[in-house]
């Protein structure tokens, strides 16, 4: 059945990395899962060359699991995938599409990754959400106390700094890859900085939301000439490169 942006869809969408339980599509994120079956897979193309089986994964937005169904799957059994999710209702879509497709190596958290354990509102975190006044728990990365963390994702404009603070001990010590998303013009500069001084190499990526090759083979373009400001940083010490991509 087809649907504007405003109705309920189908009960199950069939997407590149798995079923996905259908929501309203108020945001770009849901729009494409329901019309491509995918998401940034510019993103994913970029993450397949450093994800690797065993790997742990931390995503700082759950973005209704789009990616958490790929890196499931790319890390494998031996991996772990780590999800926090502040927003009540992306969260309980987070679960119900790791559930659906039986992700056992996929742990969800609703909570806000930020720079003190507390309690806050959405709107106090997230100026352009749609919930406000919604209480959301506040925890550090550190505070999870993970024993391994090979890469850092952050899928929330306006969170990396917040979530940098709160990961000192856990960057320091497990030197993961970082894989941000910049929170715009007034913001990327400052935020570079930030993951520079914490001994890291950063590079640009601007992936575009459309992909001519998505798993739906849908042609029309509903996201023309956006892309997404990234970036994609490795510890100094790794020698890492990324050639084709303009460092920051």
């Amino acid at each position: 059945m087809n649907t504007t942006a405003t109705d309920q869809p189908t009960r199950l969408w069939n997407t590149r990395y798995g079923v996905a339980a259908a929501i309203p599509t108020i945001d770009p994120v849901a729009r494409a899962m329901q019309l491509y079956g995918e998401w940034a897979e510019q993103e994913i193309d970029l993450l397949s060359a450093i994800v690797e089986e065993g790997h742990s994964v931390l995503e700082a937005g759950g973005d209704y699991g789009a990616h958490a169904l790929w890196l499931a799957r790319a890390v494998g059994l031996d991996g772990r995938v780590h999800v926090a999710e502040p927003r009540r209702i992306a969260f309980q879509q987070l679960c119900a599409n790791v559930a659906i497709n039986g992700l056992a190596n996929v742990h969800t958290y609703p909570v806000w990754l930020g720079r003190s354990s507390g309690r806050s509102t959405l709107g106090a975190l997230l100026p352009e959400t749609s919930s406000p006044t919604e209480a959301v728990r506040t925890e550090t990365i550190d505070s999870l106390a993970l024993d391994a963390l090979h890469l850092l994702k952050v899928n929330l404009r306006g969170a990396l700094h917040d979530v940098l603070t709160g990961a000192t001990e856990t960057l320091r010590r497990h030197r993961p890859m970082l894989y941000v998303r910049l929170s715009g013009i007034d913001m990327a500069e400052t935020e570079v900085q930030a993951i520079k001084d914490l001994g890291y190499r950063v590079w640009s990526h601007v992936p575009y939301l459309y992909n001519p090759a998505n798993h739906a083979g849908h042609t029309a373009n509903v996201f023309p000439g956006i892309v997404q400001q990234n970036a994609i940083a490795a510890p100094v010490e790794s020698r890492f490169e990324f050639e084709e991509r303009l460092e920051l």
